[in-house]
Formats: C-alpha cells, sequence, structure tokens
C-alpha cells in the first residue's frame, strides 16, 4: 500500500520505491463475483489490480467526476464499509442533472461498466452513526474502489 492519488504506479516512489504487493486474491474475488452479479454472466476476466480506498468523516463530501484515469474500459465495482452514504450517479455528459441518488450501506457493492462506465459520481452525503459496530469503525466510511488500470 501506498499514496499516490493522482497516478497509478507499481512502485511505491513514495515510501520506499519498492515493489507494491500483489492484489489480495479475496478481493479480486469479490470483484468477479459482484460483476458476474451485475452482468448476469461469469467475469472470470475481471482482473482488478488496485484498490482505491478512501476515508469519510461525518463531514467529508466527494464532488462529481468521472474515474477515467485507467487505460481499461473494465467495470469499477465500490465497496462501501460503515456509515450509509448518499451516492449520486449521473450521467456521462456533466456533472449536472440528471441523476441519480442512492443510499449505499455497509456491504453494499456497487458496479458501473459498459455505457455507464464514465458516467459522473459523487457522495454528497455520510449518514453518521449508522453503520454496523461489527466493522470494527467507531465513525465514518470507508471505500474500496477496484478497478483495473492496465498497467502491467
Amino acid at each position: 500500500m501506498h499514496w499516490q492519488p493522482y497516478r497509478y504506479t507499481r512502485l511505491a516512489h513514495d515510501v520506499n520505491g519498492r515493489k507494491v504487493a500483489d492484489f489480495p486474491g479475496w478481493l479480486a474475488d469479490l470483484g468477479r463475483r459482484a460483476v458476474a452479479e451485475a452482468y448476469g454472466r461469469p467475469a472470470d476476466d475481471y482482473e482488478p489490480d488496485t484498490a482505491l480506498v478512501n476515508f469519510y468523516d461525518a463531514e467529508a463530501r466527494m464532488g462529481m467526476h468521472q474515474d477515467k484515469d485507467e487505460r481499461s474500459p473494465a467495470p469499477v465495482v465500490s465497496l462501501s464499509i460503515g456509515d450509509t452514504c448518499l451516492f449520486r450517479f449521473g450521467n456521462t455528459e456533466t456533472r449536472g442533472r440528471p441523476y441519480t441518488d442512492v443510499e449505499l450501506a455497509s456491504g453494499d457493492l456497487f458496479v458501473f461498466g459498459g455505457p455507464s462506465r464514465l458516467a459522473y459520481h459523487g457522495v454528497p452525503k455520510i449518514y453518521p452513526g449508522t453503520g454496523d459496530p461489527a466493522t470494527g469503525l467507531a465513525a465514518g466510511r470507508l471505500n474500496l474502489t477496484l478497478r483495473v488500470t492496465g498497467l502491467r
């Protein structure tokens, strides 16, 4: 694990220069199961190679944006842990309307690919105190976004 928020790298230049740890098999399996469920067919070819981890406290927000830095058109899989959030899923042309608001609770997986792969999306609200204590989070929300970068 390392911190490179604006680019993907296979070496942890910001920490020790070593190779980044291999993507966990259990997390790749979870991503494949989510994609298979979303598309109604096996997803054996879905090979996520990076997970972007974001923590949201009670006041945190994420503006509307597109996940377009990856070289691969493979679906994005989002895993929510902790407090429920309002997830805003929009269109591919603009940050504004039309969009759909969806509440994502702890344990929810959200998959977007195909024509919606480049949809604008964001998190306008966190609902404090809604997380399951069994997660081990006292407060806040963790989001793991599984992606295929296309890097080797």
